[in-house]
């Protein structure tokens, strides 16, 4: 086992520089860049130009070097922990990420238990009660789930938390705590207005994961070893646990590849309606304004986390089924 996760660590250098070479490649694509667009902007709106201003910036960040020196810069700046400037916010992109990193971070990690703990019991009832009213009724919901588009479902939410409960209409906290320290009223406020965009953005996915769920379990309960313990006399319930359903948790495992990077990126499009101060509209943003170095580290992030990802669900997923092996053995 060490020696099969030194191996991967190993491999994820080149990996990762490849990926890196690639996002680069893709940011620098566009023709110009934020600059020259931030130019012509201001000279259709009849505004003048800061000209030292624009020239600073592009000797500070090499945005007149060659396309490899600006890639090495760069990467050694991620190195040492220099993300680079956003010339949209006029800030470093470590600077702005700040409180829309840990915003983001939360919504996610509550998402992913919501869905988890919905979905778990759901899934279990389900398969262990086929064909029951139980069984067809929380399929219904999960095709309801699936097929409901979550911007719809935030507005419906928005509408209700407003209605009912007297919640202030889009964002995570009340105006009156943008851009204020944290404070327990702060976390409160948070608190008060995250359930909405934890059920909005969770329920797909938790529809979803009842579906597989139950799938996977049925599978399973239709093996043979499951014939054999009851058999033996096991009781259904030990029986369920200690076999059919760690086998069928598989693809839960499989999944952290994808979790980890949606902690940074978010749900972007719920994120817009529900006016989310969260790093998935940033992200968008610094795409279309074509900020590069504050795109360019959103992507590398992803890109890390799922590489990261991988490697943790892999090793999980060699606890969970013993059936897998990380390292092949010598027959004789």
């Amino acid at each position: 086992m060490p020696g099969y996760i030194l191996k991967r660590f190993l491999m994820m250098i080149p990996t990762l520089l490849v990926i890196s070479f690639i996002v680069f490649v893709i940011i620098q694509l566009p023709p110009g860049d934020y600059l020259e667009t931030y130019i012509a902007e201001l000279e259709s709106q009849g505004e003048t130009v800061d000209k030292e201003k624009i020239a600073f910036l592009r000797q500070e960040y090499g945005l007149d070097e060659p396309f490899m020196v600006q890639y090495a810069g760069w990467i050694k700046g991620f190195l040492v922990g220099d993300f680079g400037y956003s010339f949209e916010y006029d800030l470093p992109v470590s600077e702005v990420v700040g409180d829309r990193m840990m915003l983001t971070v939360i919504v996610s990690i509550v998402t992913i238990l919501f869905t988890w703990i919905v979905a778990f019991p759901i899934g279990i009832y389900s398969a262990t009660h086929q064909y029951s009213w139980g069984d067809y009724g929380m399929t219904f919901l999960g095709f309801l789930g699936v097929a409901t588009p979550n911007f719809l479902l935030a507005l419906v939410m928005l509408y209700f938390a407003n209605v009912w409960f007297g919640t202030s209409i889009g964002g995570l906290m009340d105006p009156q705590y943008l851009d204020q320290p944290w404070s327990w009223g702060k976390i409160k406020s948070v608190l008060e207005h995250l359930w909405i965009p934890v059920i909005v953005i969770g329920t797909s996915g938790t529809a979803s994961m009842i579906r597989r769920l139950r799938a996977n379990l049925l599978d399973e309960l239709e093996k043979q070893y499951v014939m054999t313990g009851k058999a033996k006399g096991l009781p259904p319930g030990k029986l369920l646990r200690k076999y059919p359903l760690r086998m069928a948790l598989n693809f839960f495992v499989a999944d952290i590849g994808s979790i980890l990077p949606s902690i940074i990126s978010g749900a972007e499009i719920v994120a817009v309606v529900l006016s989310l101060p969260t790093t998935g509209p940033m992200m968008l943003s610094a795409l279309q304004s074509q900020d590069m170095y504050l795109a360019g580290s959103f992507l590398l992030f992803l890109a890390t986390l799922t590489v990261v990802g991988m490697l943790v669900s892999d090793l999980l997923l060699a606890m969970l089924d013993p059936r897998i092996r990380l390292q092949g053995s010598a027959s004789s």
